[in-house]
């Protein structure tokens, strides 16, 4: 009989087993999860030369900011750019950053209480040399007379002494001192700007100055643009809400910045579906003056209004009850009522008979424009500065001032328009016209005028179709 030999018995029992493979398992787990901190280390301890998602938008977003710089140089003047606080900080910074890369080149902002001494301090200079720029100079004294948020540049030595000053003074013009072995040389240097054209379209619908400043004229060329259509337009009472205007007027640029504004070249005005052209013309003889389109004179022998933007508080009238002696009396006028201090222009040539007190108009100006007509203003606060009784006015000259001298409830000017004597409606009256072009100088003026016409409608057509976009 043969005899089986037995198996050895398991070393470990089998709940014991399945326990440690269970265990085993988790440990596994457990450092797929929880790495060693010599695992870790060797996974964040690697430097890749790369650029962040971070820096690559900085870098984009300094593209971008470079390139609306460089496109607002060119765009509309009326284009704004609003700078973010952090625009703000970089902004702030950025002399700083100036100064670590030129040590001798100081930048300061002449704030509230400052003086050229305060100024010298900040920058590490001593008080002496204020005394001794000055004394060198004496257009050097021009340094001293500082505005609030002016900015004063300086250029040191390596041993921290002045070579020099330098600052501006508008966008146009700046002031230098340079040191040289004489002493400190003042120099002012003045850019000559360059004239453009530019157009700007509006449509009125509260005030003309509102919606002109909303169109983007400033407000002397909303003026300017009221004394152009002032012969044909009543600007205290003809304006209504939709009339359009057209301009084309000069822009002065220096260094790509709109510094200041010249002549209006053309003009289109709307008002009440009535259409007026002008252009401006300098013939050669070097006279410049306003004509419509086809070339006749926009400037007739009187305006219309004699003060700009007022409004019509009494108007013409044989039967009307005077609000201080309240008893029927003929108002042989038009009142214009507006704040105190406006001024009062002359309606036309002529020589001043009375700038003086006459009793119930108060302090009054009376004009005799040739032989045959005659003008009164009256409540004058008072009279511009050379309007005297003998003297002699231009159209459009300032006279006086808005004001309640004499019988006045209110700041007004009281305005009498006389034919041969006679009282009549200023607003009704129908105005003499001036000469068209002369005829010799028809052709060189169409050579300009059909130009700028035609470019208005052509502005005007592509406003219109990028608005309905």
């Amino acid at each position: 009989m043969t005899t089986e030999p037995s198996k050895a018995p398991p070393l470990y029992p089998k709940t014991h087993l399945l326990a440690a493979s269970g265990i085993a398992a988790l440990l596994s787990l457990a450092l797929l999860v929880f790495p060693s901190s010599d695992v870790e280390a060797k996974r964040t301890s690697l430097s890749l030369e790369l650029e962040s998602p971070a820096d690559q938008l900085t870098q984009d977003q300094d593209a971008s900011d470079a390139q609306q710089a460089t496109n607002a140089a060119t765009e509309s003047p009326f284009a704004q750019i609003e700078n973010t606080p952090e625009d703000t900080r970089q902004a702030e910074a950025k002399p700083a950053a100036d100064s670590a890369k030129n040590p001798q080149h100081r930048e300061v902002i002449v704030a509230k209480g400052d003086t050229l001494s305060t100024l010298f301090e900040k920058v590490g200079l001593p008080s002496a040399t204020v005394g001794e720029v000055l004394a060198t100079d004496k257009q050097a004294k021009q340094f001293t007379q500082l505005k609030r948020g002016q900015k004063l540049e300086f250029e040191l030595t390596p041993d921290g002494q002045l070579s020099n000053l330098h600052t501006a003074l508008s966008d146009l013009e700046s002031i230098s001192l340079s040191k040289g072995a004489k002493g400190f040389a003042f120099n002012r240097v003045t850019t000559k700007p360059v004239m453009r054209s530019a157009y700007v379209h509006g449509v009125i619908n509260s005030s003309l100055s509102q919606s002109a400043a909303r169109a983007g004229l400033s407000h002397s060329m909303t003026m300017d643009m009221a004394s152009v259509f002032g012969y044909d337009i009543d600007f205290a009472q003809d304006i209504r809400q939709g009339d359009e205007f057209d301009v084309i007027y000069e822009q002065k640029v220096a260094n790509g910045k709109v510094v200041g504004t010249g002549n209006i070249l053309s003009a289109r005005f709307t008002n009440r579906g009535k259409t007026y052209t002008a252009v401006r013309y300098t013939n050669k003889q070097g006279n410049s003056s306003y004509y419509t389109a086809d070339g006749n004179s926009m400037r007739k022998a009187f305006i219309r209004t004699p003060v700009d933007f007022a409004r019509i508080s009494s108007r013409f009238s044989m039967g009307r009850k005077h609000p201080i002696l309240n008893k029927i009396r003929a108002h042989k006028g038009v009142d214009y009522a507006a704040p105190r201090g406006t001024p009062i222009k002359a309606a036309g040539d002529g020589k001043v008979l009375l700038a003086g007190r006459r009793g119930g108009y108060g302090n009054t100006v009376i004009i005799q424009h040739g032989n045959t007509y005659r003008t009164l203003y009256g409540h004058m606060q008072g009279f511009a500065k050379g309007v005297k009784t003998g003297g002699s006015v231009k159209q459009g000259q300032v006279i006086g001032y808005i004001g309640t001298t004499g019988l006045s409830t209110g700041p007004h000017l009281h305005y009498e328009f006389q034919v041969n004597g006679v009282h009549v409606d200023p607003l009704g009256q129908k105005l003499p016209m001036a000469d068209p072009i002369a005829k010799a100088e028809r052709a060189r003026f169409m050579q300009q005028s059909q130009p700028l016409m035609a470019r208005m409608d052509q502005e005007r057509t592509t406003l219109l179709a990028s608005a309905k976009r």
